[in-house]
């Protein structure tokens, strides 16, 4: 049971859009674990309501401004009192484990430079889909320090204020680039070896799975831009990875068999050959090395999805350069099909 004083400590800011049931199964997760606040960006399913009768006290952005998650978890930050010194961030999609909030709180209570805590997010369903089932694998993080937290997690609130909360422009990548202003001010980020949520991602469709590349991808290229020069990350590193794998080799093999068909020049169409079977050498590289720690399947199946991400990303960069360039706000790039939440 959690003492009292933990539990008026503690802050839980919720936020989602159009999640049905799963939103009520969420703020049902939570139970009498802290203020709860509800932060809704243009719902038309009712979740205001079913929200509000959970007890959650809810706040309903003005949707002339442009939405981005970051906005809402701010905007939930500032509604919460400022007694609550511990922020317990959750999406609308999922539901927190029994346990989680008091080992998140007695985490940061026993090490005052740590700014942010998170446990092991699983897949409500990774048997339903391979995209359930890589988003399954790509949210376990080894227990231990950690470089980045995603936008489930326990934050202190005065590693939050001292950052200066979330970047509200970012329509992805926001949690990585809140993490890095963290780091930079000398706070810490640790993933507990503990169960901390259940996540839906409601993938079923390559379509979706597409999507959530590009919108990766942007986010690479716009902390690659924010971030530049700094050692706390690597996302120069992912966006070249992407623009290699995604851009500059498909192009060279395109030009080298077109020009060698052409020219009839044996050299240009070895380039170009090569380069078109340059991606596959690498899925095989990245299975064997997955293979060491998953089975066949799974090492198999994130291989292949690894390399066919990387075009997706390519254009999501491109997206975020075009209105870097040309002064235009990027819009959030959702992969789920709310109209199909439940």
């Amino acid at each position: 049971m959690m003492a009292a004083d933990a539990t008026e400590r503690l802050g839980v800011v919720v936020i989602g859009r159009n999640e049905g049931d799963r939103l009520i199964r969420c703020l049902r997760s939570i139970g009498g674990h802290g203020r709860v606040v509800y932060v809704d960006s243009g719902s038309t399913d009712g979740s205001q309501d079913a929200a509000a009768a959970l007890g959650a006290r809810v706040i309903a952005l003005d949707m002339a401004r442009p939405f981005t998650a970051a906005r809402a978890r701010n905007a939930g930050l500032a509604a919460l009192p400022a007694e609550c010194a511990a922020i317990q961030f959750v999406d609308g999609d999922c539901t927190l484990d029994p346990g989680w909030l008091e080992k998140g709180q007695a985490a940061l209570a026993a090490d005052p430079r740590l700014a942010a805590v998170f446990g092991r997010l699983r897949e409500t369903a990774p048997e339903a889909s391979i995209y359930n089932r890589l988003c399954d694998m790509e949210w376990a993080v080894a227990p231990g320090p950690a470089r980045f937290c995603g936008g489930n997690a326990m934050i202190r609130r005065a590693a939050l204020d001292a950052a200066g909360g979330y970047p509200e422009a970012m329509i992805a990548g926001e949690e990585p680039d809140l993490s890095i202003r963290m780091r930079a001010l000398g706070w810490t980020i640790r993933c507990l070896p503990a169960e901390m949520m259940r996540h839906d991602a409601a993938m079923s469709r390559f379509g979706q799975y597409w999507r959530r590349a590009t919108r990766t991808g942007h986010a690479f290229a716009e902390l690659a831009d924010r971030h530049r020069g700094s050692p706390l990350h690597d996302y120069g590193r992912r966006l070249a990875s992407a623009l290699l794998w995604g851009a500059a080799l498909p192009a060279v093999a395109v030009a080298g068999i077109v020009a060698g068909a052409l020219a009839r020049s044996t050299p240009l169409l070895i380039v170009g050959v090569v380069a078109l079977v340059a991606p596959g050498a690498q899925a095989l590289r990245i299975l064997l090395r997955e293979r060491q720690r998953r089975p066949w399947r799974d090492a198999a199946a994130l291989a292949l999805f690894l390399m066919l991400a990387k075009p997706a990303q390519v254009i999501g960069a491109a997206r975020y350069w075009r209105g870097r360039i040309g002064g235009r706000r990027a819009t959030i790039i959702e992969y789920k099909d709310r109209e199909r939440a439940a």
